[in-house]
């Protein structure tokens, strides 16, 4: 059987099939769209890409410890440990002293302003002088509230904040006042009982009369003390 001839296209029917049709030319992507495109594509793949690397991470981890000399490791981790309880420890020793001084101080000021008071009046100066150390006016721990000295414009020298701090070298504090204005330090220091004078700042004894009181609301007299906020 004759196969058919085949009929050359005529070359004009090449080259208008070979070029794009113009309805097509509007269509073209520009270079903005083109990035879009890309940068769509890039986020898109982000999240898969960020688990490859971690799955990868995590098994070159796995195969390094499966790999690596187990007892090196456990030398680390056995000094990793050994620091960090060492520094835990460290750290509660000195939170300790602190807590322990702040105590001692707190005491002493218990003892010397209101030794032989009731002991609400006891509590009272206990709590003006945290109250200090809490209002951001004073210095920020309690020793320093208690041994605060501030400038007098009229005896023209430093005044210490509590009466008892000008006296110099005291006998130390001992017997049974003692250990009841320790014991009344401690219930105000770790708040084990609610505050009787919310916002006291300033006390004096019942038999003077202060210049700075008249500019004070007074809350509440106690034993021989006069309490203001």
């Amino acid at each position: 059987m004759a196969l058919p001839t085949m009929v050359a296209a005529p070359q004009s029917l090449l080259l208008r099939a070979a070029l794009p049709p113009k309805s097509l030319k509007a269509g073209v992507p520009s270079a903005i769209d083109l990035e879009d495109m890309v940068l769509t594509r890039f986020y898109a793949e982000l999240p898969s890409r960020f688990a490859w690397f971690a799955a990868s991470r995590w098994y070159e981890l796995r195969l390094s410890w499966y790999t690596a000399d187990k007892g090196l490791w456990g030398l680390v981790l056995t000094i990793g440990l050994v620091i960090t309880t060492f520094g835990l420890a460290l750290q509660a020793v000195f939170a300790h002293q602190d807590d322990r001084r702040n105590l001692t101080c707190l005491a002493r000021n218990v003892y010397f302003e209101a030794r032989g008071e009731p002991t609400a009046g006891q509590y009272a100066v206990a709590e003006v002088t945290m109250n200090r150390k809490a209002s951001g006016r004073y210095s920020d721990t309690v020793c320093g509230v208690v041994y605060q000295k501030n400038w007098d414009r009229l005896r023209k020298r430093y005044v210490g904040a509590f009466s008892w701090t000008e006296l110099g070298a005291l006998p130390a504090p001992r017997g049974e006042e003692w250990d009841r204005a320790w014991k009344v330090a401690e219930a105000v220091y770790y708040r084990r009982e609610a505050p009787a004078l919310e916002g006291a700042l300033h006390f004096h004894a019942t038999y003077i009369k202060p210049d700075w009181a008249r500019s004070k609301r007074p809350l509440a007299r106690i034993g021989r003390h006069v309490f203001y906020e």
